[in-house]
């Protein structure tokens, strides 16, 4: 069952069914499928991590961006209750209600670490993957995730973890920091990600992560970008993943942090275009 959305909210697009939760997803753009997992920031929604990539993606491309439960605009679980298997289930749920058989996947951070579970639980449903500053391997939680997870509600508190996302402070001022603010303290909102990744956060770091050997075996083209600067999630993981997934090609973009989508929008936009269309002309 789908809803149409009547709202002038941008991050609101349609509500669908998907096995008993009404989930917000963007649906937008014709052609081969690509399914876009967003990151876990707080108040983070498929549009705000995604809103300068979808349309350009949709140019060509059927874009899939859903709120992962828990997220977004979303239906909160009522057991509030949240791990990679209820959210992967969610993802190929979502897949099965509109049809797809198969789409290219492209996760952000946690989103990458859910992308990599999902390619390894259900390889035929993915062609392609793209991985941007992403989680899926163990490493030690650094300051700047441990303050994204441990976000309590404030203007201020806002404005500390823009700094810490965006290498390019001219991206970082008051509006943004109000409006995000503003995003994390709707209702439900707050309650389910303080219920997400509570303290000591190693372990949630840990429990995103999939096992090497299942990396390895991953026989996906995956494209691989990660921020020098990132002061969220350490180059290194990215590192890692293109020495264990074997078709890996990865690319670092200098002056950048965790928000390459953002920081270098076109750049990126591009680079994923051309990435995905290769596998249209092999």
């Amino acid at each position: 069952m789908t809803v149409s959305a009547v709202t002038n909210d941008p991050e609101i697009d349609r509500m669908v069914d998907i096995n008993g939760i009404m989930t917000n997803l963007h649906d937008q753009g014709t052609g081969y499928p690509v399914m876009m997992i967003h990151g876990s920031g707080p108040g983070v929604s498929a549009w705000a991590n995604w809103r300068l990539t979808i349309p350009e993606l949709a140019k060509q491309r059927r874009v899939i961006a859903p709120d992962m439960i828990g997220f977004g605009f979303t239906q909160r679980p009522a057991d509030n209750h949240y791990s990679v298997d209820r959210w992967v289930n969610h993802a190929i749920a979502i897949l099965d209600t509109l049809g797809i058989e198969q789409t290219d996947l492209v996760g952000n951070s946690f989103g990458g670490a859910l992308s990599l579970a999902l390619a390894i639980r259900h390889p035929e449903r993915i062609r392609r993957l793209v991985l941007m500053g992403s989680v899926g391997v163990s490493f030690d939680i650094t300051q700047g995730l441990d303050a994204v997870w441990g976000y309590q509600p404030s203007v201020e508190a806002m404005k500390s973890l823009l700094d810490i996302f965006a290498h390019d402070r001219s991206l970082v001022n008051d509006e943004l920091a109000e409006l995000r603010y503003q995003a994390s303290i709707q209702p439900g909102f707050q309650e389910a990600f303080a219920a997400m990744f509570p303290a000591p956060r190693q372990r949630w770091v840990d429990a995103l992560a999939s096992a090497e050997q299942d990396i390895r075996a991953l026989p996906h083209e995956t494209l691989i970008i990660h921020g020098r600067e990132d002061q969220v999630i350490p180059l290194q993981t990215s590192l890692t993943l293109s020495q264990w997934i074997g078709n890996a090609q990865l690319h670092v973009f200098g002056h950048c942090g965790h928000w390459t989508q953002i920081e270098h929008t076109a750049r990126f936009n591009r680079l994923v275009l051309d990435f995905l269309s290769e596998a249209d002309n092999p």
